[in-house]
């Protein structure tokens, strides 16, 4: 770390010269420049961090942005030269860095602080919430936002954590520390400098331990000395009532445990799925959350994603699509993603409970779970009610009145859906106006396998499937099965709306800490068998899923707090797995790498209820192992009828039933069950219609 007194002899020396002479430490034998605090491609807000190498110590360098010498905004640093460069035009612009007689170039292109960059046109209308933000520890608001895009003054706060185990704000203008302060496990004082700020049209803060009466303020060159230089980006779970809005709270970033362990920890209201119910403007939130952190404290030695159901579904999402925001991923509660390892299955929920309550036969509520797959009959009402994120009319409190979508009253409204939230991925129905939905169950046969088993008769099976029905576009039950648009749903597999696994996940460590949920006596959308779809779609796609580690407890701890020994061990074990992985600089392939650098002490396995006995042994379905029995991961309504777990096919293919397959079936009930089917069931030994890997990564949406 550079110290204050030569930061300021550098500092005038740069003052009076425009060329910079390199420090010794420099090795590289070219000029190269690179962007540190983005992509070169993608960078926002009009400023980059930028890194020179140059060929020899004794080198001059000068640096000049479209022409423009900006040499004096570069600091050497040990490494080679970093700067703050500012005042790039929206657009293309030339970075030149000269120095022996080299010259090279680097072309960045810069976009609008408020966006977008690759996530396409704003969804509109949109609700500034700055004035109900809350200063986290501090308190007060951040006040009516600057403009319309919900910009807010930057600050800088201090606080400090109290010998009460308390956060309290840091006294105005104090010279000594207070009485009460507490120290860190290291031994430093336990105080925090808490950054808020504004990009993307949300609220961006970031944390890091930091003295303010031993030491300067950090920069990108100078780093605070109680910085662990890791970084924990906190995502925020939800997802009904994430529309529109810019949200008044971001992922949290005054976790006590993290903090005192080092960490900074950064988030936006925008990764906040409760309040934007949207994979891709979360991920554009993330990448420009952390621009502005690099930009001011410099590029962390890793960044590690970490959030809880809602948050499972972005650092799944964002890791795969969009690769490189985050090195590793600690996920909890978790789904594959939101559109459709959530939604198909609360959809199917919400179709089973509706035939369910008005269904003329005698079903027994067991009968009833069988078919759902569930291991509580409990979870399948409480799944009904969470699919009212498909329905376009609900959680829209946040939209004005007179701006909300009404069949009758308003059919121009904002609609509050999932599939209208992502209409730039999607594209519009012309004859609608509406989001192309993806959303299908044509050919499902519910309760196939409770059939086969004897569990229920084949006219409960047959009338269940004759009258389970569907849904139209503003999510009313009809008799009619749910069709999906076929481009929505090529869409989805290829621009990776459908976590596919094979993009930048497969090049990560992921740690998924579950806190099981499955036999909550009020159900509870948080099961198992979530995880084990994750697993299925890394094994297909790459062939194998030695980067993904299974964690498993109890809920005594809740869903997802690092108040779990668990889930605090499961941050160390990826500090230590990235750390190693990092240090690997050789030239074998990227999942031997992560497979090489995983700690001896990272293993699989469950916690014992009411212990501290951890049972270290795979966490794979196998019905005889000790953590099965404890945690029994069940299935889901299409697992019942025939689908795998990896639950990846959006429409299924189709194919004519055989009547061997259909013991017992009177010639009636045959001929019933080719009446309910007149296109074929499904053939789930196939791929998809439509199905296909992911286009790329990084794929941007026109605006």
């Amino acid at each position: 770390m550079i110290r204050s007194g030569p930061v300021r002899l550098i500092a005038a020396l740069l003052a009076s010269a425009l060329v910079i002479p390199a420090v010794p430490a420099l090795a590289s034998r070219e000029v190269k420049l690179e962007v540190l605090s983005s992509r070169a491609d993608l960078v926002t807000g009009g400023d980059a961090l930028v890194h020179v190498a140059v060929p020899d110590a004794d080198d001059q360098v000068r640096i000049t942005l479209n022409g423009d010498d900006v040499s004096a905004a570069f600091t050497p640093n040990g490494t080679g030269l970093t700067g703050l460069v500012r005042g790039l035009r929206l657009g293309p612009n030339t970075l030149r860095a000269e120095a022996d007689g080299q010259r090279t170039t680097l072309e960045l292109r810069n976009h609008p602080r408020q966006g977008p960059v690759f996530s396409g046109p704003h969804e509109q209308p949109f609700v500034c919430e700055t004035a109900k933000f809350t200063i986290p520890v501090i308190g007060g608001t951040l006040g009516a936002p600057l403009d319309r895009d919900c910009t807010v003054a930057p600050r800088v706060d201090y606080f400090y954590r109290t010998t009460a185990g308390k956060f309290a704000p840091w006294p105005r203008g104090a010279t000594s520390y207070p009485a009460d302060l507490a120290t860190t496990g290291s031994g430093d004082p336990f105080v925090v400098r808490m950054e808020t700020g504004s990009a993307n049209r949300a609220v961006v803060q970031s944390t890091m331990l930091h003295d303010p009466l031993r030491e300067p303020a950090p920069t990108p060159t100078r780093r605070s000395t109680t910085w662990n230089g890791k970084a924990i980006f906190t995502l925020g779970g939800g997802c009904a009532g994430g529309w529109y809005r810019s949200g008044s709270t971001t992922g949290g970033v005054t976790d006590a445990v993290l903090l005192s362990r080092g960490y900074a920890l950064l988030s936006s209201s925008l990764n906040v799925f409760g309040q934007n119910c949207n994979d891709l403007t979360a991920a554009e939130s993330a990448m420009t959350t952390k621009e502005l952190f690099v930009e001011h404290y410099g590029r962390p030695d890793f960044t590690i994603g970490f959030g809880c159901s809602g948050g499972s579904y972005q650092a799944h999402q964002i890791t795969d699509n969009y690769p490189g925001i985050f090195d590793g991923i600690v996920v909890g509660c978790s789904f594959p993603e939101v559109g459709f390892g959530t939604v198909s299955f609360i959809s199917d929920a919400w179709l089973l409970n509706s035939y369910f309550d008005r269904s003329g036969l005698a079903w027994t509520q067991e009968q009833k779970r069988q078919v759902s797959g569930f291991q509580t009959y409990a979870t399948l009402p409480a799944m009904a009610v969470s699919a009212n994120r498909i329905d376009p009319r609900q959680n829209c409190a946040i939209v004005p009145p007179d701006l909300r979508y009404d069949p009758v009253t308003n059919p121009g409204g904002a609609r509050c859906d999932v599939f209208d939230h992502t209409v730039n991925a999607y594209g519009a129905d012309p004859a609608t106006g509406f989001a192309r939905r993806p959303l299908d169950n044509v050919g499902i046969q519910y309760g196939l396998k409770v059939l086969r088993s004897g569990g229920i008769t084949p006219a409960q099976f047959l009338d269940l499937n004759q009258r389970v029905g569907g849904f139209d576009p503003d999510a009313n039950l009809v008799p009619a099965r749910t069709v999906a648009d076929p481009q929505a749903v090529r869409a989805a597999y290829r621009t990776g709306r459908l976590t596919n696994g094979g993009g930048g996940l497969k090049d990560v460590p992921i740690i998924d800490y579950r806190a099981y949920a499955d036999t909550n006596p009020n159900g509870d959308i948080h099961v198992r068998y979530h995880t084990f779809s994750l697993r299925a779609r890394l094994q297909k796609a790459n062939g194998t899923a030695a980067n993904h580690v299974s964690l498993l407890e109890d809920s005594t701890y809740g869903g997802f707090s690092t108040a779990s020994p668990l889930l605090r061990h499961a941050v160390d074990a990826m500090d230590r797995w990235l750390t190693q992985l990092t240090a690997d600089s050789t030239s074998r392939p990227r999942i031997e790498k992560i497979v090489a650098a995983r700690p001896a002490g990272l293993v699989e396995g469950c916690r014992v209820p009411g212990s501290t006995e951890f049972v270290a042994q795979p966490l794979d379905r196998d019905p005889a192992s000790r953590c099965e029995r404890l945690f029994p991961s069940a299935s889901f309504p299409r697992e019942v009828a025939g689908a795998g777990v990896a639950a990846d096919v959006i429409k299924c293919k189709l194919r004519t039933p055989e009547r061997s397959e259909y013991p017992g079936f009177t010639d009636a009930q045959w001929e019933k069950l080719q009446a309910i089917f007149p296109e074929g069931v499904c053939d789930w030994s196939k791929p998809g219609v439509g199905q296909e890997p992911l286009a790329g990564t990084w794929i941007s949406f026109p605006s």
